[in-house]
Formats: structure tokens, C-alpha cells, sequence
């Protein structure tokens, strides 16, 4: 065998491997998602308690709260994304797909917190900050779409609809800190169980 059809050979041998990955390699999203309920879904707790007088603190510990667990998170996210890399199916067209539209939610949703604290600080309204819940629920959904698109498992399309009836449910109670009980619950279900689910899925041994 010529080194020319060694090299047309191995080269084969690559694009079957990647056709393989690309299809039969799990999302591995799961821990990111669980992480996020992780992290903020105490954090609306507190939310909750603050506004509804259950802790005795000054309004601005709200903003600090909510300061403090996007720190968390991104410490958090840094860990995860390094150690990302070396995971199976890592480099598989659906992981990179949806990463990317994971990636651009968590954009979006911290440009959105930074504009709606900004035109609070102007406005002097802080309820402006209610409509949080919904614009995070409307881009997870988003997401899921993405992953539903990808994977073609119908268990993620339905779970993108959840994202979007929630998104549409929280609003119900944009005047009452019950919000932050309602976005915890929905955030359980569309995150915290999909995650663990995904995780569950992904392949143990490091490569």
C-alpha cells in the first residue's frame, strides 16, 4: 500500500469516526443546567424571603444577592467549561450546536439583568426587575429548541414547551414575591431534573 492510500484510508477512518460522534455522542449540557438550578435556584429563595419581609435587611441586599450567585455561577462555569474539553463526544456537531445556543442564552440573559438593573438605577423602580423570570424561561426554551432540533427526542421539545408555558405562568404573578417560589418551581423542571437526566447519559471514562 502506497503512502498516498494510507493517507486517503486514514482519512475515511476520520470522518467515520466523527460521523459516529456526531450521532450517537450524549449532550453533555447536563451538569451546566444543574448547576444553574443549583446556584440560583437558592438564590430566588432568598429573593423571595427579602420581599416578602421574611428577613428584616436593607433593599439593596436583593441586588447584592443576585451580584453574589451570577459570581458563583461564573466561578462555577469556568470549572466546568475547562474540564469540558476532555470529555467524550465534546467536539460532536450536536455538543458544539447546542453549547453554542447554551452559551448565548447566558449572554443574553446577563446583558438583560445588566440593562433592566440600569434602567432601574434611572427609573428608580426596581419592579422592573420582575420580568427576569420570564425573559430567562423564554431563552432556556429557546435552548431546549436547539437541543430538541439536534437530538430529534421529543422528551426536549416538551420540555422547551414547559419553558415557554412558565414563561407565560410566572408573569401571572409579576406582583407578588410569589414569583420567586413559581420561577424556583418551573426551574426544577426544566433544568435541575432535564440535567440530571442528561448527566446520567453522558459516558464515564475521560479520553
Amino acid at each position: 500500500m502506497t503512502r498516498d492510500q494510507q493517507a486517503i484510508q486514514d482519512d475515511i477512518a476520520y470522518m467515520r469516526a466523527l460521523a459516529h460522534e456526531g450521532r450517537h455522542a450524549p449532550l453533555l449540557a447536563g451538569r451546566f443546567l444543574v448547576a444553574a438550578a443549583l446556584v440560583f435556584g437558592p438564590a430566588n429563595i432568598g429573593l423571595w424571603a427579602i420581599q416578602s419581609g421574611l428577613l428584616d435587611v436593607s433593599p439593596w441586599a436583593q441586588l447584592w444577592l443576585s451580584i453574589g450567585s451570577a459570581v458563583v455561577f461564573g466561578g462555577v462555569l469556568a470549572v466546568l467549561v475547562r474540564g469540558q474539553k476532555s470529555r467524550p463526544g465534546s467536539l460532536s456537531s450536536g455538543n458544539r450546536a447546542v453549547g453554542a445556543a447554551w452559551s448565548a442564552v447566558g449572554y443574553g440573559i446577563f446583558v438583560t439583568w445588566l440593562g433592566l438593573v440600569a434602567l432601574s438605577l434611572k427609573s428608580g423602580d426596581w419592579a422592573w426587575m420582575s420580568v427576569m423570570p420570564t425573559v430567562v424561561l423564554v431563552a432556556y426554551g429557546s435552548a431546549w429548541m436547539v437541543a430538541a432540533a439536534m437530538t430529534r427526542l421529543r422528551w426536549m421539545t416538551l420540555t422547551a414547551l414547559m419553558c415557554y408555558a412558565g414563561a407565560v405562568g410566572v408573569a401571572w404573578f409579576v406582583d407578588s414575591p410569589a414569583i420567586l417560589l413559581v420561577f424556583t418551581a418551573v426551574l426544577i423542571a426544566v433544568a435541575l431534573v432535564p440535567g440530571l437526566i442528561l448527566m446520567r447519559q453522558e459516558p464515564s471514562e475521560i479520553v
